[in-house]
């Protein structure tokens, strides 16, 4: 009764940052299409703190650890490895990424470009994976483990990706069409089998980030904005250095020494 308890607290928690995420994304972003709007620092910095850094890592990091405590997930279930397993796991996952970015006949080529783009994503993507993936998609494989690791699997990586689809409601046009949504649904199961397969969360990041780099850039193309990319826009660099900051010391001082303690 007790672990059952645990479970349904655990899973309690994960909805509930799951939804609130969804919130502060419409807020912040899609009710004023801040992303589309390369001039609004200052709406872009809240959104980017407020949901994704506070909200997609910090409270997200909080619900992960809380599930690891309690036995519901496994580090190594939710993609914490060693330090060789995510650096080999993080090259493949770039090049094949990036392989798939360039096949696409991008609107720039722009390293410049490129970079700010990667960047204006990646707060949003370490966001999307621990959400989405860890919390949501890890989640669910846990509470059907019982079921067999087939069933276990597929249930982890179809919740993640509907997940991943129906928060973009919560966007800027193009991502909150249905059409869109659909197929970011669609794509999101390679993400899902990078995740569930490779089981390294930031191979995932990396690899959902170079899928998301695509779309994006497309979209500021057709929106006229994608000319602002050109010069280096450093508060987007920053907010990316500092969430990947952020979460590499949530992995350090409440992952792994964690475990140390357990094991």
């Amino acid at each position: 009764m007790e672990y059952i308890s645990q479970i349904k607290k655990v899973m309690t928690f994960s909805i509930s940052v799951y939804l609130l995420w969804i919130i502060a994304t419409y807020l912040l972003e899609g009710r004023i299409l801040t992303l589309l709007r390369p001039e609004a620092v200052v709406d872009r910095i809240a959104y980017t703190v407020t949901a994704n850094i506070v909200v997609g890592i910090l409270v997200a990091a909080w619900v992960l650890r809380s599930s690891l405590i309690s036995g519901f997930v496994s580090p190594e279930q939710i993609g914490f490895r060693s330090l060789c397993h995510t650096l080999t796991a993080a090259v493949i996952a770039g090049v094949t990424g990036f392989g798939l970015f360039m096949v696409q006949n991008p609107p720039s080529l722009n390293t410049i470009v490129i970079m700010n783009v990667f960047a204006q994503v990646l707060t949003v993507s370490v966001a999307e994976v621990v959400i989405c993936w860890a919390v949501i998609g890890a989640g669910f494989e846990s509470l059907t483990r019982s079921k067999g690791k087939v069933i276990s699997l597929l249930a982890g990586i179809f919740a993640a990706s509907i997940s991943f689809g129906i928060y973009h409601f919560a966007h800027s046009p193009p991502f909150n069409q249905i059409n869109m949504v659909l197929l970011l649904t669609i794509i999101s199961f390679a993400t899902g089998i990078v995740y569930f397969i490779g089981r390294d969360i930031y191979a995932a990041i990396i690899f959902h980030n170079t899928l998301a780099l695509f779309g994006v850039m497309q979209a500021l193309e057709k929106s006229g904005n994608l000319i602002s990319y050109s010069q280096p826009v450093y508060p987007l660099i920053a907010m990316a250095l500092v969430s990947v900051f952020i979460f590499v010391i949530f992995d350090i001082l409440y992952i792994r020494r964690k475990m140390e303690v357990i094991e």
